[in-house]
């Protein structure tokens, strides 16, 4: 019996020890500039309008709830073809710099965005990546798994016989990426499913297609897998080892994050009423 009543408090003290708090510092790591460049041209409305904004932010901290912009850069793009330049301004000090003067990109043009900031100057390329316009976009009467899903179904023809990659945009920060492999050259349908905490019925959707390139196909795939589609979006914190297609001519070692690219992009707004 001695036994039992030694042991009972050594093992109350030892549960209790394990409810301890230990702090954990957590380095702080070294500001790197975002360059979200990502240009739609909507080439199936009449006139061509387009998206041409570039948004600037610094990384944080993995534990910051806020990610500081960058208001005070020099952004401007190249024709490299004539050399003319776009100068962009942050009219709003919100981090989104828009062009002085209308901006439409054009077929087979390969422009240069430059930004310079804090004495560095950061440098990418692109060439606008051609697209086909959506088919249809309607709402099915299918779901996955809880029953309460919603969906879409999306329909277009692949653009001819080349190698495409699509990036759809569902609003809500909700995306999917797709190459032609099994449908080239032909129409595709597909579904998208919204999950019951993914969007408030009744509600208006925009649906956005746009055509990208191989190498943004696969920077936005791993992109959406580190960082995640909700929580402001895919772009709102891009992973310190995902690299883009912006380099700085400066300072290698202080390389940027974020890519610069030109998309051919068609939109579908539809409604979307709660079934019974």
């Amino acid at each position: 019996m001695k036994k039992i009543f030694i042991l009972i408090p050594v093992l109350f003290l030892f549960f209790t020890g394990c409810e301890k708090v230990v702090d954990i510092d957590v380095p702080s790591i070294t500001p790197k500039l975002i360059i979200d460049a990502a240009f739609e041209v909507y080439f199936d409305e009449t006139p061509v309008t387009a998206n041409t904004t570039v948004k600037l932010k610094l990384s944080a901290d993995y534990f910051d709830e806020t990610i500081p912009v960058v208001t005070d850069a020099i952004v401007f793009v190249t024709n490299l073809s004539n050399n003319t330049i776009i100068n962009f301004s942050d009219a709003d000090a919100d981090g989104s710099y828009e062009p002085v003067t209308t901006f439409i990109p054009i077929d087979a043009i390969e422009y240069e965005l430059t930004v310079i900031h804090d004495n560095e100057t950061y440098k990418g390329k692109a060439t606008k990546v051609k697209s086909t316009p959506l088919t249809s976009v309607v709402q099915g009467d299918e779901t996955l798994f809880s029953g309460e899903e919603t969906e879409l179904r999306v329909n277009f023809t692949d653009l001819g016989p080349e190698e495409n990659f699509y990036l759809f945009d569902f609003t809500n920060n909700l995306f999917t990426s797709i190459d032609d492999r099994f449908f080239n050259d032909a129409p595709y349908n597909f579904s998208f499913f919204y999950g019951e905490d993914e969007i408030n019925l009744p509600t208006a959707v925009t649906v956005k297609m746009s055509g990208i390139s191989r190498a943004y196909f696969t920077y936005f795939r791993i992109l959406v897998g580190q960082s995640g589609q909700n929580s402001g979006g895919p772009f709102e914190t891009v992973p310190s080892s995902l690299l883009g297609n912006m380099i700085n001519t400066t300072d290698d070692d202080n390389f940027p994050l974020g890519y610069f690219h030109i998309a051919e992009t068609d939109t579908f707004t539809l409604f979307l009423f709660e079934k019974e």
